[in-house]
């Protein structure tokens, strides 16, 4: 933690006249869930029956990385706050990885299994950052074994955000493995749930290069809604929001060129977008992942996110279709809504007080 404490401080010092939006930690219950549960990501840490790793414990390791980053935050954002903000006037907050849950039927234990599925991956994060504690649910479940915060501690990580970047892809079922018998997964570390994208033989929606990604525009709506809920619409910017292609060998360049589907992906995720700010979500910013394809993760360049196609071999960056919609989204199409909710087209250089920018096709 004072590792992490003395880097951030670097950074402040640095490079905060030039930056005013601070974020310490991306996804970290990505980085705890496949570094330290799945050992998928590096360090590569982890136990059966999650993956087959030389070393650690999937049942405890999870939750110690998960605490010390929640405690490293806390501390850099205190730094922040009384050596620089007042200087700098910047803002500092974190991104959680998050995908929407839904029931995989109606019955009340999935129900309920969806409403655990949130509090192990997404408030597992942000409820000690704005509450100063983790979720009821994870200390029902796990008890002694999820680590306790100091009063100390409490106070200072409570409200140590300013605001939450969200990264939203897609939605996937949550069914109970408390009641109900699951295949495979479901254990406590998990909430007792497992989370799939089919049911009865059916894909929750359209898939794509990711196979826990499907296109489920309505997501975007309902997880936002979820932190305008959960943290009493504290301002947030979805960081991260795209779909992926398959990258061979041997690909069809003109195909991956003309991406007719990652257009149709942005426009009915910004349309649900919308849809959560005119409902009063605090949206303050959206960023389409990936400005070109890129190194992602352990998948390497086997995925293709990108607005620009890149060849990998000369590294020639050549705009695809959704390149020529993003920019006129941006800049010809705009409309804008007013206090009583009437909508009129405006030139998107022109600045309304007191209004919010949205596209409402």
């Amino acid at each position: 933690m004072q590792d992490f404490a003395h880097f951030a401080d670097v950074c402040f010092r640095s490079f905060g006249d030039r930056v005013k939006y601070w974020v310490t930690i991306n996804e970290p219950n990505h980085l705890a869930d496949f570094g330290y549960l799945r050992g998928t990501y590096a360090p590569g840490r982890c136990s059966a029956p999650f993956g087959n790793c030389s070393q650690g414990n999937s049942e405890v390791e999870p939750l110690i990385v998960m605490h010390n980053m929640i405690l490293s935050h806390a501390k850099a954002t205190e730094i922040y706050r009384n050596n620089y903000k007042a200087k700098q006037g910047g803002s500092i907050g974190v991104i959680i990885h998050a995908f929407m849950y839904e029931p995989f039927s109606d019955n009340e234990v999935d129900v309920e299994a969806a409403a655990r599925a949130f509090a192990f991956n997404v408030a597992w994060v942000l409820d000690p950052l704005v509450h100063g504690d983790y979720p009821r649910e994870m200390r029902y479940y796990l008890g002694p074994q999820l680590p306790n915060f100091s009063a100390g501690e409490a106070n200072q990580m409570k409200r140590s955000i300013d605001f939450i970047g969200v990264n939203h892809y897609s939605t996937l079922y949550a069914k109970d493995c408390i009641y109900s018998n699951c295949e495979s997964g479901g254990y406590a570390i998990e909430g007792f749930v497992f989370t799939t994208g089919e049911r009865n033989g059916v894909l929750i929606g359209e898939p794509t290069a990711n196979p826990r990604f499907y296109v489920v525009p309505t997501g975007m709506e309902k997880i936002i809604e979820y932190f305008k809920r959960r943290y009493n619409n504290m301002p947030m910017f979805v960081t991260e929001n795209g779909m992926s292609q398959i990258s061979t060998p041997n690909e069809n360049v003109n195909e991956l060129l003309n991406d007719y589907k990652r257009i149709e992906f942005h426009k009915s995720y910004l349309s649900s977008l919308a849809r959560a700010i005119k409902d009063g979500a605090d949206v303050r910013g959206y960023f389409a992942w990936s400005f070109m394809d890129n190194f992602e993760w352990q998948c390497g360049y086997s995925f293709r996110f990108g607005l620009h196609y890149v060849d990998y071999t000369t590294l020639k960056r050549t705009p695809k279709l959704s390149v020529s919609w993003y920019r006129n989204f941006l800049t010809e199409n705009i409309t804008y809504m007013n206090q009583e909710g009437i909508t009129r087209n405006h030139h998107p250089n022109k600045k309304y007080k007191n209004r919010k920018y949205i596209d409402v096709e």
